[in-house]
């Protein structure tokens, strides 16, 4: 067993913050496994159809949703930090 406080070692808790976090991943996967919704050439953009375009635009949209995530769990454990410094995570 490990002799790190309980707290330290759990650290589970669900706040808005970390739902964001998790859509922010998820929502790529979700738009790329759900191939239905983007299986058609029509409407082309610069002579690609929309197929590859589609594809294509969420490589941009997966960075930033990625990179927001990392920001936003920055700022999560720097809350917990200085929550932890105070003396204990108030609830």
């Amino acid at each position: 067993m490990s002799d790190a406080p309980e707290a330290e070692v759990g650290g589970g808790t669900v706040t808005p913050l970390r739902v964001a976090i998790g859509i922010c991943l998820v929502a790529p996967f979700v738009a790329m496994l759900w191939v239905g919704s983007y299986a058609k050439t029509d409407p082309a953009f610069l002579g690609i159809p929309f197929f590859y375009w589609y594809q294509m635009l969420w490589v941009i949209v997966s960075t930033a949703l990625t990179m927001t995530a990392y920001k936003l769990w920055q700022r999560d454990q720097r809350g917990r930090a200085a929550r932890s410094a105070n003396g204990g995570e108030a609830k």
